[in-house]
């Protein structure tokens, strides 16, 4: 199994987690998203998105870190990354979308430099951009979560949600957001990185 990886992309950051959770083994190739290796013609051959992560897994090329986990669940099934109530993997998979689909993406590396480069923006319009987004989606991901009764997001072991959550938080302290507002998030986040999985998986350890 080799995983094509960015250390501080989310998404790779996602599947690192996912992999240490299963105890499963794999290869890391490094693909530095700020040398421009995503671009390079032996990339885009594997994964024609240039973005990362990519999982290669018994000849099988996977793209999207979402569909990613979800293979793995699936060939992998133990330990499972969803709750085993119906309702609970429902709202696993709603905070995963939430977090993943309509937070990540207006923050993604690509969408900044665009902003700041032939959309020529200011670096602070930048910031502006990244926070307003940012601090609109980890409100409701907040609302979700308060009144849990769980250790994490929706059970008492890690799911899929804190998969997604735990480098959400990440990148918002790269920009320097004040997580105050997040309570049960930063005590989620807390929680997940006293797990060896997550603290593996952490950007300054790989």
């Amino acid at each position: 199994m080799k995983l094509y990886d960015y250390s501080k992309s989310s998404a790779s950051y996602r599947v690192r987690i996912a992999l240490n959770l299963k105890g499963l083994n794999y290869q890391s190739q490094v693909v530095s998203l700020l040398d421009g290796d995503q671009r390079g013609d032996n990339y885009l051959a594997l994964n024609p998105t240039g973005l990362v992560p990519t999982l290669v897994d018994n000849g099988q090329v996977l793209t999207q870190s979402l569909a990613i986990i979800e293979y793995l669940e699936e060939v992998y099934p133990s330990p499972s990354l969803l709750p085993a109530d119906h309702a609970a993997r429902a709202k696993c998979r709603a905070i995963a979308l939430d977090i993943a689909c309509d937070i990540h993406p207006l923050n993604n590396l690509r969408v900044l430099k665009h902003l700041t480069g032939s959309m020529g923006h200011s670096e602070e319009e930048k910031l502006d951009w990244y926070l307003h987004w940012l601090k609109a989606g980890l409100a409701a991901v907040e609302k979700k979560v308060e009144s849990s009764q769980t250790a994490f997001c929706c059970d008492d072991i890690p799911t899929l949600a804190d998969i997604c959550l735990v480098p959400q938080l990440f990148n918002a302290r790269r920009f320097s957001l004040d997580l105050t507002p997040y309570p049960t998030l930063k005590e989620i986040e807390q929680r997940c990185q006293e797990l060896p999985a997550f603290e593996q998986a952490h950007p300054d350890n790989v």
